[in-house]
């Protein structure tokens, strides 16, 4: 207990210590041309933004896969976008439950894992260009980060799925696409407001009639929750007008208004 006691304290004098030193000029710069979304924040939540990073690069196991040799450019585009996902939020989130980044240039095959009632289920394998494991590692594709990050094809964003999972993790082992929620009340709103909203979607997409939402959502409880957060930050609009009660629910988690940045705006 007092060894626990000490070591959260070490690590907590760590985080005050990577917060305060000051932002390198180069990191700014790989933002700048990297992660679009940057821009739209305020002065307030790009500085708390620079904060996240600081401790998300240094207190992660970052490993180069496939002959990657990793970069502050790689560490820091991929950082950007996972704490974009908890800027808003009122208190800090630094993914502790997330030990590891492991990072291949393009997509990879996989083992085909599925979690199931008596643990991991490996069925054959398949190419992926990204996937979350509890209190395990993230695995990504640069190429795909960086396309997330500089929003080459909006509604679809890597680094924001797989961490939007790990959102969905921090309530423990069960990934049900509910995420650790402030109380009760805003409990049950989720549910009141997600569950018909998935079963809607897979009925469209089940019998051909594909809306604004991707298919993929429809895949389960906890898909649908990553690939609606891609849709909150990336086209957030177009969820809004389609899906406003959808929209509604993830600016409360989220704490964030994207339709209103102007990277957003509709001609």
């Amino acid at each position: 207990q007092v060894s626990n006691m000490i070591f959260g304290w070490l690590k907590r004098r760590r985080r005050e210590r990577l917060q305060a030193a000051p932002f390198p000029e180069s990191w700014n710069a790989i933002l700048h041309d990297n992660v679009i979304h940057e821009r739209q924040l305020t002065a307030e939540q790009r500085a708390r933004l620079r904060r996240l990073i600081s401790v998300f690069v240094a207190q992660k196991n970052w490993e180069g896969c496939g002959g990657l040799i990793l970069t502050d450019e790689i560490r820091v585009t991929i950082a950007a976008q996972a704490c974009l996902l908890v800027v808003g939020m009122s208190s800090d989130i630094f993914f502790d439950h997330v030990f590891s980044i492991l990072v291949y240039p393009h997509g990879y095959i996989a083992p085909n894992v599925q979690v199931g009632r008596a643990g991991i289920v490996i069925d054959g394998r398949q190419p992926r260009l990204g996937e979350a494991w509890y209190r395990g590692p993230v695995i990504l594709s640069w190429s795909d980060a960086l396309a997330g990050g500089r929003m080459e094809t909006p509604g679809h964003n890597l680094v924001l799925h797989e961490f939007a999972h790990q959102l969905d993790m921090l309530n423990g082992r069960l990934v049900d696409g509910t995420p650790r929620l402030e109380d009760n009340a805003q409990l049950r709103r989720w549910a009141r407001v997600m569950e018909p909203e998935f079963k809607r979607l897979v009925e469209d997409c089940r019998y051909g009639r594909p809306g604004f939402i991707d298919c993929y959502g429809a895949t389960n409880e906890a898909e649908f929750f990553a690939v609606l957060t891609e849709a909150f930050f990336e086209q957030p609009v177009l969820l809004q007008r389609h899906h406003r009660e959808l929209y509604d629910l993830l600016q409360g988690y989220y704490r964030l208004d994207p339709a209103e940045w102007t990277l957003h705006a509709q001609p």
